[in-house]
């Protein structure tokens, strides 16, 4: 399953305790987070879908928050910890969400995420491709990433107009 393999995605080679899904919808993703041994927080900006997840994770359900990820305080979310950044990230916002990481760099050892195809190809891409641009530049001079496998729109329901594609981040020394 897609979900399960972007989960095992995240290596946790930095010893982090924490992890944090932004966006986690009804939890298809967050389902095989929990079976992991860090300790898991949300994001969800939809206040219905923290209705849903509250049902369907209650043993977590302290462990949600309900706001905008942009407007998230990482730091006071965990305490000053590092942790892992995963998530299947909404498209609408995905840059946005690198540049927030990317201001956080001394929280985020490793990232992972799906985001639109286009978009982690810019993200990873190599100086010089004609995909190369300030988001490639200003992510890489921090992160190292590599395109994990793309994700064609079939998977999802509704499938959307656009394929996907899982990055994984991880910080330079």
């Amino acid at each position: 399953m897609i979900t399960e393999k972007i989960a095992d995605s995240l290596q946790n080679t930095f010893g982090y305790e924490d992890i944090i899904e932004i966006g986690p919808g009804q939890g298809v993703l967050t389902k095989y987070l929990l079976l992991r041994k860090e300790k898991l927080q949300l994001v969800e900006a939809d206040r219905d879908m923290v209705g849903v997840l509250e049902h369907n994770f209650p043993e977590i359900s302290d462990s949600i928050t309900l706001k905008d990820v942009l407007k998230v305080d990482f730091s006071e979310l965990t305490k000053g910890k590092s942790f892992g950044l995963i998530g299947n990230y909404p498209y609408n916002i995905s840059s946005q969400i690198i540049f927030k990481m990317i201001d956080n760099k001394h929280l985020i050892p490793e990232m992972v995420g799906m985001f639109q195809k286009e978009v982690a190809e810019r993200i990873v891409a190599a100086p010089g491709s004609k995909t190369y641009g300030v988001v490639s530049v200003l992510t890489q001079a921090w992160y190292t990433g590599k395109l994990l496998f793309t994700v064609a729109p079939g998977n999802f329901n509704p499938p959307p107009k656009v394929q996907s594609a899982v990055i994984r981040l991880t910080r330079k020394e």
